[in-house]
C-alpha cells in the first residue's frame, strides 16, 4: 500500500484542530483504557489498518493485554471486559453505525452507558466516537501505511 497523500501536511490547520480533540480527550474523565479500546473498536468497523495498527500498539504501551487486545472484534461473547468497557464499546459501535438499519443509537444503548459514566464522561465518550470516525476516514481516504506508527 502507498499512501496518496499527506493531508496533514496540506492541511496543517485541520491536523491541529484535530489534535485539539485529542488533547481534550486526555483531559477528559474517561478512562484512558476505555478510550483506546473504543478507538480500536471504531477503527474496526471502519476498515483503518493504520489506526487499528496505531491504538493496538498504544493500548499494548498504555498496559493493555494482548488477550484483551484480540479480543475487541468480539468483545460481546469475550468475558474480559467489565461492564463499563461493554457499555462505552456498544454505544461506539452504534454511534459509528449510524446508516445500519435499525435505531441509531437505541435508548437502551444510551441509558446503559449513562449508568456507567456521568455527564462528563458520557460527552467525552461521544466526542471520542466522533473524533476516531474522522480520524479513520483522513486515514482511509489518503490510504496512511498501517506499520507506520511508532506510541510516543
Amino acid at each position: 500500500m502507498t499512501a496518496r497523500m499527506n493531508a496533514f501536511e496540506q492541511a496543517p490547520a485541520a491536523y491541529e484542530a484535530m489534535r485539539g480533540l485529542e488533547r481534550f480527550l486526555a483531559q477528559s474523565p474517561l478512562p484512558h483504557s476505555t478510550l483506546e479500546l473504543v478507538k480500536l473498536r471504531v477503527s474496526q468497523i471502519n476498515g483503518c489498518a493504520f489506526c487499528v495498527d496505531m491504538h493496538s500498539k498504544d493500548a499494548q504501551k498504555a498496559g493493555e493485554s494482548d488477550e484483551r487486545l484480540f479480543a475487541v472484534a468480539v468483545w460481546r461473547e469475550s468475558p474480559l471486559f467489565t461492564g463499563a468497557e461493554r457499555a462505552a464499546l456498544a454505544l461506539a459501535e452504534d454511534a459509528t453505525r449510524l446508516a445500519d438499519p435499525g435505531e441509531s443509537v437505541p435508548d437502551a444503548v444510551w441509558q446503559e452507558a449513562a449508568r456507567h459514566y456521568d455527564e462528563p464522561a458520557l460527552a467525552a465518550l461521544v466526542v471520542a466516537v466522533a473524533t476516531i470516525n474522522a480520524w479513520n476516514r483522513i486515514a482511509v481516504a489518503t490510504r496512511m501505511v498501517p506499520g507506520s506508527h511508532t506510541p510516543a
